[in-house]
């Protein structure tokens, strides 16, 4: 048997200015963007360079959806994202004003720090240590 995670829903309060975050400050590719109704679109956002799970943006709907946005893991990070690059990433970042909430720190599995989306949801930024 052979199984992949394929998304992840990530809940956004409004489908355009999570595609503008992810692509022009984080550099993410738009992978998808479908109108599935005049409330609903499918809309899929990747790491540069991936060709694993990515991210489905999915805008949310009601009271109980909207208020999980930017707080789905009850404050604990929640996404991780690999470079091959830390410090070239990171200056990148910074220069896009994206908010650093901790480190950079050196860990015993790599350079790491903690980054805010647009919403608030908390994401540890890694270059790996090879081995």
């Amino acid at each position: 048997m052979k199984q992949h995670i394929a998304h992840i829903a990530l809940v956004v309060d409004d489908y355009d200015e999570a595609i503008e975050f992810y692509t022009q400050k984080l550099n993410f590719t738009l992978l998808e963007d479908t109108v599935l109704s005049n409330t609903k679109r499918w809309v899929r956002v990747a790491p540069p360079g991936s060709s694993g799970t990515g991210l489905l943006l999915a805008k949310a709907a009601g009271d109980e959806q909207k208020s999980r946005v930017g707080n789905q893991t009850g404050g604990r990070v929640f996404l991780f994202l690999y470079t091959d690059d830390f410090w070239r990433d990171h200056a990148n970042m910074v220069a896009q004003n994206i908010r650093f909430v901790r480190g950079p720190v050196e860990e015993a599995y790599g350079t790491v720090a903690v980054f805010e989306d647009l919403y608030g949801n908390l994401w540890d930024f890694i270059e790996p240590k090879v081995h």
